[in-house]
């Protein structure tokens, strides 16, 4: 199905999980059994349904939290329901529509807006609830690449040091002669395909890698680093060159990242963030069948906890006074890239003068403006001149950010100039 036709037929309203009846039943109706097994449980609807239960299909391991109830952060709550009548015209259509509107076309299942740490809009669609936990996707790279970046500022990890030097089984890799920086931002020269829209291309071959689930058949790569290796350089261009959104170059900085510590991802985001933060309830990584985490996508967490994790960037690593983490790790990211570089990608046209900084998507608008960003819609933007930070998981059938840009960057930017002047 092309993704740009999908809108023309699917509603929100008729793929509600709890109306669709997935998985309800003891034992549920054999047509409304979801599964790994058979991919079914990734696919438009039933996507709307998987997205909160990533734990009943996958195995997982927990990124804990702190059990303490005096370690979690409390949140002060001052609903602004004016939000919902803001308005903004979406990108390339003649008429204006509310911030309210825009949530349904979205296909938002939770969404919060934080104005200087407080939360001012917080409402759960198609099952989600406050409590719940939601498949992060490709927001997990933000949360590897602020890792990578307080591991840099404590000089435990070198960005100019090339990748081979840190891991010997990748020195004859696409990947050997590029530096740490060059893979945290992606500017990598390798042979790997991100078409979401092509069963064959490489980024369901990395997947396939770290599948629990394969075909009697299947001959391929054990686990994610049995596969990382095979990646072979593009001859036609450098490293340091252009912008390329792959996947392969999260796996690769979380094997870094695991690497120099000695550590998993999931001990590491406990320790480092999740539990200084406040977290109030425990996130989860996705794992292959070697136990190694999903870095490119496999974190599920609630809602909350994922907007405090947008404020703990917004105030450059502080919370409630405390400088949990080097303020210089937040300002390596902030500051962003270069948009020429990102350009040079040719991936992004409707993003021009943007640029990718540590698995971050930095705006460079008059604001500042910075996200994680991650399929089917989940997102973390951070407008540091509003003061705001909004959180949204999202269950659209349409994949890439290149179809759901249009209405959601312009609705974030009408928010974030309504809090302006408030």
């Amino acid at each position: 199905m092309n993704e740009t036709t999908k809108h023309d037929y699917i509603s929100i309203a008729e793929t509600d999980p709890g109306r669709m009846g997935w998985m309800q039943g003891f034992p549920p109706p054999q047509d409304k059994i979801l599964s790994a097994a058979d991919g079914s449980f990734f696919q438009f609807p039933a996507l709307r349904y998987s997205v909160n239960h990533m734990r009943e299909f996958l195995p997982t391991r927990e990124v804990s939290a702190n059990k303490e109830k005096d370690g979690i952060h409390k949140f002060h709550v001052k609903l602004m329901k004016e939000l919902d009548t803001v308005t903004f015209t979406p990108w390339k259509e003649a008429n204006a529509i509310t911030w309210g509107e825009s949530l349904e076309r979205n296909f938002t299942d939770g969404i919060i807006i934080l104005h200087r740490g407080h939360i001012v809009y917080e409402r759960y669609f198609a099952g989600m609830s406050p409590w719940g936990h939601h498949a992060a996707m490709s927001v997990s790279k933000s949360f590897a690449g602020l890792l990578a970046s307080i591991l840099v500022a404590e000089g435990k990890l070198e960005e100019q040091r090339t990748v081979g030097s840190y891991i010997p089984e990748l020195q004859d890799s696409g990947f050997g002669d590029a530096t740490v920086r060059q893979v945290m931002d992606m500017t990598t020269a390798i042979q790997f395909s991100e078409d979401y829209n092509d069963p064959n291309s490489d980024i369901w071959k990395l997947s396939q890698a770290g599948n629990v689930f394969r075909p009697a058949n299947y001959s391929g790569p054990g686990c994610y680093y049995e596969y990382l290796p095979a990646i072979k350089k593009d001859s036609r261009h450098d490293h340091g060159e252009a912008f390329h959104y792959r996947t392969a170059n999260t796996m690769v900085l979380g094997w870094l990242i695991s690497r120099v510590t000695g550590k998993g991802l999931a001990q590491l985001l406990s320790e480092m963030i999740w539990r200084p933060m406040g977290a109030s309830s425990d996130a989860y990584y996705q794992l292959d069948p070697a136990g190694i985490a999903f870095a490119g996508g496999g974190l599920s967490m609630g809602l909350r906890d994922m907007a405090l994790f947008g404020e703990l960037m917004r105030n450059e690593g502080k919370l409630s006074g405390i400088q949990l983490i080097p303020k210089k790790a937040v300002q390596a990211i902030t500051t962003g890239g270069d948009p020429h570089d990102f350009d040079r990608g040719h991936e992004y046209p409707d993003l021009h003068g943007w640029s990718y900084r540590s698995m971050w998507w930095i705006t460079h608008n008059h604001h500042k403006a910075y996200m994680a960003r991650g399929v089917h819609g989940q997102a973390i933007y951070i407008d540091p001149m509003a003061e705001m930070v909004i959180a949204r998981f999202a269950s659209n059938p349409l994949s890439s950010n290149k179809y759901i840009d249009p209405l959601s960057l312009p609705a974030y930017e009408a928010v974030a100039n309504y809090l302006l002047v408030c």
